[in-house]
């Protein structure tokens, strides 16, 4: 569909029927069915709602000399009934606003609905005896996680059945933890979406529950090797920073628990896990610039942990285990985009590393994955993942990277992502991979990596007539304002519907943390496609695309890159004739939701209409409070605004405390009550704020999930409708 087949959707949800049945009748294609909501548009004048008013209640904040005057700092008061009701009155208002796109919205949840199987299963994955999946049934939101003993033939064991369990709960996610023997089992719990955990166990074998219950943690677990001792940590229950392991002894008083390590570095978290080898239980502590691991036998269930390399500012690295070796990933000896080092056990102290992939400064490396007779390296260079195979023989004999049985498992696309996918046991020649580009759903494969035969397991189906040679991919690069960079843009659309001239286009991005912005497949997204939308993503700095330069120029004193990268990339899409200002749409969330506050304010005549989901848009007043969770542990991202240079910097781009009285595009707001990344007052701050100043006539909403939180809501059906409600804002935008 060509962007003037937008056209007018005035008319009665009949009146739409009638066009889809005129329209099927007559050969058009199924894009043209459908665009339209049920007609008009938004309410106006006396048959509007009432337009929710937070009241000003002025609250100063004072920092190094400078106050500011924050009128919705009450807002943050949870427990205040007006707070509550002010949210309420928004949701209230934002329902009203869209009542008229319900038939709008119906049509997409069911399209979206419909492209998927309700009843599908994952891949299996072999763990010891058993080979684990998890599937879903038709009429069921959560999934059901099973094995199967010796054979993918044998009879079916439900080990954990979610929506047995989520039964009540407006709100509830679970995942297990087998142990070792395969009998027991841990799994862990949420019923708010606040990432507060509770531990409960489980014997297999009898069907029963263990009376001990373990609250407040971050739902992080290892196993011993006895099957009978879990470690397992705990969350700070106001910060959320997990900051405590735990040992547990399976059926002793979980009160009398051990306490094995406490991380006492408020800019640290950790985490528990074991190695490959299944030799060393790991205690990891994580800091944005620099990483420290304890290890310990796993064998022992009394063992003590001891520290592999002390903590030093600016080494990150990650390790495993295998055969008689540790193997690290680090950043050491100014490798900046990591190198593959290897030491042994009985040097585990870091004394005598050796590299086995030397540091390419054109190749970020990623990841790896241990197996007794190879080595894989997923690594990234030109923005594009590959995976390096190699034999031991050839790591170790000195013709590594020369010719050989060495080799990378290439991708052709122009945008796609290959991973490592679920690899546990290490005696195999087997090696399990994923794919998926913006037209090719998501496919898993098994390699055999000294014959190099490929095996598809499974690749997602979509339903409903999906032909992905109906898609196209491009990937173009384009100049930032200052000519230093070039920045990635991946571009998908419908052949159908693309044309010589502009198209409505939906630019997404999230360039922080130093996340990459994959080129994956969505197919809920086809329902924009299929309407004539472009897709693209601006993979702008803060991201790690291109390396760790490009994290680093998107941070701490380089955020404005991450705006302005974003910017060009609109900027050059308009000039180009993909897309004009009218047609133009940004969508991101969480700290891609502080991306669109920044650009907003920056450019606010460029867009269309903004999707800010979550959007992290409070900056200074939240890193400057250290009760919030993710404050003190993201000093290294964003900046302490303690230290004057970076409150200055902080407040230069912060999206609430640069709204301005202008004029600013159709924008929608998300929030989730109860939100641990994303404090629910922060949308709702900005969305009273911009209600305030803003000096035009375009819509604004804040949708706010009360039993919810950074996720959204859970269940299946729940997101298909908040995918539809998003979608059908911006196709709503495009029939006024």
């Amino acid at each position: 569909m060509k962007a003037d087949d937008f056209h007018d959707c005035a008319g009665s949800r009949a009146g739409n029927l009638a066009r889809t049945v005129t329209a099927l009748a007559t050969g058009a294609t199924a894009a043209a069915v459908g665009a339209c909501g049920d007609g008009g548009g938004p309410p106006t004048g006396d048959d509007a709602p009432p337009t929710p008013v937070a009241e000003m209640r002025p609250t100063e904040l004072e920092a190094h000399g400078h106050v500011r005057t924050d009128n919705y700092y009450w807002l943050r008061e949870r427990d205040n009934p007006e707070v509550i009701e002010y949210l309420e009155a928004e949701n209230a208002y934002t329902d009203g606003m869209t009542a008229h796109t319900a038939g709008l919205r119906q049509d997409l949840f069911d399209e979206i609905k419909g492209r998927i199987r309700q009843d599908d299963s994952s891949v299996p994955v072999r763990r010891g005896d058993y080979f684990y999946y998890s599937r879903t049934e038709d009429g069921l939101d959560y999934p059901i996680h099973a094995r199967k003993r010796y054979s993918l033939d044998a009879d079916e064991e439900i080990i954990l059945d979610v929506n047995e369990l989520a039964q009540g709960h407006d709100y509830y996610s679970a995942f297990p933890d087998v142990g070792p023997d395969g009998n027991l089992m841990a799994y862990a719990e949420d019923t708010v979406g606040r990432r507060l955990y509770t531990i409960r166990f489980k014997n297999l074998g009898l069907n029963r529950e263990f009376g001990e219950v373990i609250e407040n943690t971050s739902g992080n677990t290892a196993w011993a090797e006895n099957g009978r001792t879990i470690y397992y940590t705990k969350r700070d229950p106001n910060t959320l920073r997990a900051y405590q392991v735990f040992r547990h002894y399976l059926g002793q008083d979980p009160a009398n628990d051990e306490l094995v390590y406490q991380e006492d570095d408020e800019e640290f978290s950790v985490g528990v896990w074991k190695t490959k080898s299944k030799k060393f239980v790991v205690i990891s502590s994580s800091h944005t610039t620099m990483d420290e691991h304890r290890i310990a036998d796993a064998t022992d269930p009394e063992a003590e942990f001891s520290v592999f390399v002390p903590r030093e500012r600016g080494h990150e690295h990650s390790l495993d285990h295998i055969g008689s070796s540790f193997y690290i990933r680090t950043n050491r000896d100014g490798a900046t985009n990591f190198k593959l080092a290897v030491v042994p056990d009985e040097n585990w102290e870091g004394l005598g590393w050796r590299d086995v992939v030397r540091h390419r400064g054109h190749v970020f490396l990623e990841g790896f994955e241990l197996f007794e007779t190879h080595l894989v390296v997923e690594e990234r260079t030109g923005g594009l993942v590959r995976l390096l195979v190699a034999p031991w023989g050839e790591v170790f004999g000195g013709s590594f990277g020369s010719r050989g049985e060495t080799h990378h498992i290439e991708f052709g696309d122009p945008a796609y992502l290959a991973w490592i996918d679920a690899n546990p046991e290490p005696a195999t020649e087997i090696l399990r991979f994923g794919y998926t580009s913006p037209a090719a759903p998501r496919s898993v494969y098994d390699y055999n990596m000294r014959t190099g035969e490929r095996t598809l397991l499974k690749e997602d189906e979509v339903l409903g007539g999906f032909d992905r040679t109906d898609y196209q991919v491009e990937r173009l690069e384009v100049p930032s304002r200052d000519g230093s960079v070039a920045i990635p843009v991946s571009i998908v659309y419908h052949r159908d519907h693309r044309g010589d001239g502009p198209s409505p286009l939906l630019l997404y991005a999230y360039g922080s943390y130093g996340a990459s912005t994959e080129a994956t497949f969505s197919s809920s997204r086809l329902s924009l496609l299929d309407r004539g939308f472009v897709y693209a993503i601006a993979h702008v700095r803060g991201g790690q695309e291109l390396g760790r330069e490009w994290y680093e120029g998107g941070k701490m004193f380089n955020k404005i890159n991450t705006f302005t990268d974003f910017i060009d990339v609109a900027d050059h899409l308009v000039g180009s004739g993909w897309v004009t200002p009218d047609k133009l749409f940004a969508m991101g969330g969480s700290a891609g939701g502080l991306l669109m506050g920044a650009v907003v304010n920056m450019r606010p005549e460029l867009f269309r209409g903004v999707v800010a989901a979550v959007p992290f848009v409070d900056v200074v007043t939240t890193m400057l409070d250290e009760t919030i969770p993710l404050t003190t542990f993201e000093y290294d991202e964003w900046g302490n605004p303690n230290e004057q240079e970076s409150y200055q910097y902080m407040l230069s781009y912060s999206p609430y405390d640069r709204v301005e009285a202008k004029d600013y595009p159709n924008i929608l707001v998300t929030a989730g009550l109860h939100d641990s990344q994303v404090q629910y007052w922060e949308p709702a701050k900005w969305v009273a704020r911009l209600r305030a100043m803003k000096t035009d006539n375009n819509t604004l909403l804040l949708k706010t999930h009360m039993d919810a939180g950074h996720g959204g809501g859970s269940g299946r059906d729940r997101r298909y409708e908040e995918i539809a409600f998003q979608y059908a804002f911006l196709l709503d935008l495009l029939e006024r």
